[in-house]
């Protein structure tokens, strides 16, 4: 699943492409896509028609397209603080969001089917752009949106859905207020990520030392810190030589600030190389994968040396996953 470096990448990636642009046309061709939004696939499509992106935010592992122009209470859905409107989209384990051209021609290049798939248009209206031919489209293209109102004119730009696994979704939301910051509903409950200008290193390390969980498992829970998956809580441990079992009511304030700290700087690293890629179901909006896969020291490399020490990297189960570590820099928890 992308972790926050990955969702970072594409959400500086759309900015560009749609940031003050107008949906002229919006199409969502899967249900799952649109599962948990009550109305369904052609009320959301039809919601996006005409709207505004006025934003394109990001907290944790989440992203959305801040609207304007697409007032909930037309789907029977409760406004929010200010009125403002969000498209909230969430990855999943494979979901991609591509910008190309409406008109074939490739802002990113994609692999596609031989089948075209239409994109409908929303009954709100094209105004001053036109919608061009229906392209050949991806063969998991879940949902797009075709986007004017740029620099050049009639230039419409797609931005394409796609999902192969299905476990990422789309929801329109409200915005509201958590702790002096404008978040989506479906966003309020997780914490604040490492990457954020408000995150709090030591709000999170009390957390932290007042938890018995396994200091790992609470790197993971993001109502906690948000961002972070099992590639990174590996990484960033193997930086501040904790192991991932340790309780984190044991482990002292200084060893849990380098370890929150260690997650700070380990996504900024990967941030830097475009995130991580170990196959092409992750890649930013050109369709170009991540190269931080090469500078992990610990996640996936069990049996190789370890960078500091030269011990072999350990692989051991971790609830449904795996955890990577060096036995010697990351002593195992004594069993009590």
């Amino acid at each position: 699943m992308p972790e926050l470096p990955e969702v970072e990448v594409v959400r500086a990636g759309l900015a560009p492409h749609v940031l003050g642009r107008r949906v002229v046309s919006a199409a969502v061709h899967s249900e799952r896509t649109a599962r948990r939004f009550e109305p369904g696939a052609q009320a959301m499509a039809s919601w996006l028609g005409g709207a505004v992106v006025t934003g394109v935010g990001r907290r944790g592992k989440y992203l959305w397209l801040e609207l304007d122009g697409a007032p909930l209470p037309l789907l029977g859905q409760p406004a929010g603080d200010d009125g403002r409107s969000a498209l909230v989209v969430h990855l999943g384990m494979s979901g991609q969001m591509l910008v190309r051209s409406a008109a074939g021609g490739a802002v990113a290049e994609a692999p596609v089917s031989k089948v075209p798939v239409p994109v409908g248009v929303s009954p709100r209206g094209t105004a001053d752009c036109t919608v061009a031919e229906p392209v050949t489209a991806h063969r998991h293209l879940r949902a797009a949106l075709d986007l004017g109102g740029g620099p050049e004119p009639g230039e419409v730009v797609r931005v394409e859905f796609v999902d192969q696994r299905t476990f990422g979704w789309w929801l329109p939301a409200p915005f509201v207020d958590v702790d002096g910051t404008s978040v989506p509903a479906p966003v309020a409950h997780i914490a604040r990520d490492p990457m954020d200008p408000r995150f709090d290193v030591a709000a999170v390390v009390r957390v932290l030392k007042s938890k018995r969980s396994e200091v790992k498992r609470l790197l993971l829970d993001q109502t906690v810190v948000s961002g972070i998956g099992n590639i990174y809580a590996d990484e960033a441990l193997w930086r501040a030589r904790v192991h991932g079992g340790r309780p984190a009511n044991t482990l002292t304030r200084p060893a849990l600030t380098r370890v929150v700290e260690a997650a700070r700087a380990v996504m900024a690293d990967a941030l830097a190389q475009g995130g991580t890629s170990f196959d092409a179901l992750y890649v930013n909006v050109n369709g170009q994968s991540g190269y931080f896969s090469r500078s992990l020291n610990a996640y996936g490399r069990a049996g190789e040396p370890c960078e500091r020490c030269g011990t072999l990297i350990v692989r051991e189960r971790f609830t449904n996953r795996s955890s990577y570590f060096c036995p010697k820099c990351q002593r195992t928890p004594r069993l009590r």
